[in-house]
């Protein structure tokens, strides 16, 4: 299968079929996802308002972990197999990656001012997304650190493989020391401990941040594929 898609011919004329529907789908959680949080989702007892935040927050930090898993197995299919594509997402992932992360650290700090007190503590959940963000920008400067492409994309795969500690260490990092943010309220083996009203609009914006991811990715790698195509020609003539 993964061969199959290696062809990017094959891959830009399936990509150009489903990037509508992943639009969308996107539009359609998206309002959907907006009406039930603002207008339909029950205000907290200790937060009010402010609770609202958690509908934007939420599933940016949930793609932040996603988006660094993708490009982790990306990355080890590109090491591994050679895999032409997977090398391509990775490098697309990383900016959508790193958007998502910066959303849900700004997110979390407008969210923890009126319910900590402050903006910024270094606690172990905030720390390590932290280091997720660095993460992600280190992959894109390293990529962009050598004269020769393939280096580069060898290099900042090994980088990402090696980052890829600190996931788990974000998942939890809540368990494991005491932090100012709450244990996992949604995803539990005996299931969410958060009011329906409250989760339908949760995993609607999720929904719809995943549907953005797709139809970003895809189109950043055929993107990526035509200056790709545009390099070689280049090189082509120049050594002709």
């Amino acid at each position: 299968m993964l061969h199959y898609f290696a062809n990017p011919t094959r891959f830009q004329r399936l990509s150009r079929r489903v990037e509508p529907w992943l639009l969308a789908a996107m539009l359609v959680c998206f309002g959907a996802g907006l009406y039930f949080a603002l207008f339909s989702s029950p205000v907290d007892y200790q937060q009010g308002h402010t609770v609202r935040i958690m509908y934007i927050h939420v599933p940016a930090a949930w793609m932040a972990l996603f988006c660094y898993t993708a490009m982790a197995v990306s990355a080890a299919v590109a090491l591994i197999w050679k895999h032409a594509l997977a090398d391509v997402a990775a490098k697309a992932t990383a900016p959508i990656g790193a958007a998502f992360t910066f959303l849900a650290l700004v997110t979390g700090s407008l969210w923890g001012k009126p319910m900590w007190g402050t903006w910024w503590v270094w606690d172990a959940r905030l720390t390590s997304v932290l280091v997720l963000f660095f993460l992600y920008l280190g992959y894109m400067a390293l990529r962009d650190a050598f004269d020769e492409p393939g280096r580069g994309a060898r290099a900042s795969a090994i980088l990402v493989l090696v980052g890829f500690v600190n996931v788990p260490i974000i998942k939890f990092s809540v368990d494991w020391w005491n932090t100012l943010h709450q244990p996992s309220s949604v995803l539990r083996m005996d299931g969410p401990t958060i009011h329906p009203d409250m989760l339908t609009p949760l995993f609607l914006m999720a929904a719809a941040f995943q549907f953005y991811y797709f139809w970003l990715v895809l189109l950043r790698i055929r993107r990526e594929l035509m200056v790709n195509r545009t390099r070689a020609l280049r090189h082509r003539q120049a050594s002709a």
